[in-house]
């Protein structure tokens, strides 16, 4: 379990990093915008914002990736944050935004933090 665990976290931990490049620096272009499906002048009008978002989710893919190189018992407890946040903010993001969110991200963050736990 504690393999599939760390493939989780990690592959969590890549897939937000593809956010922060996708928000922060892909926004205005194409693959960008088809991805959300906005017109340019909606992503021009909104990179600032994306570009925030971003950074906040390279903070959640840092704070995994310290989760999986830290010692235990300090990187359990990381990782279950990390995993946590996300899950509250893709239920949120959800519920306010996109219900798309919760599959991309709260859900797979939650069967992460479920083998995180059960290796722990």
């Amino acid at each position: 379990m504690h393999l599939i665990s760390v493939v989780l976290v990690a592959l969590m931990a890549l897939l937000h990093a593809y956010i922060l490049v996708l928000e922060m620096f892909l926004w205005q272009r194409g693959s960008g915008r088809r991805f959300h499906g906005f017109d340019a002048e909606l992503a021009r009008s909104t990179a600032a914002m994306a570009a925030n978002q971003g950074l906040y989710n390279g903070f959640l893919a840092a704070g995994l990736v310290w989760g999986l190189i830290a010692d235990d018992p300090t990187g359990y407890r990381v990782q279950i944050f990390f995993l946590a946040c996300i899950i509250v903010a893709g239920v949120y993001g959800a519920a306010t935004a996109n219900v798309r969110i919760l599959f991309v991200q709260a859900v797979p963050a939650a069967i992460a933090l479920a083998t995180v736990v059960a290796a722990g």
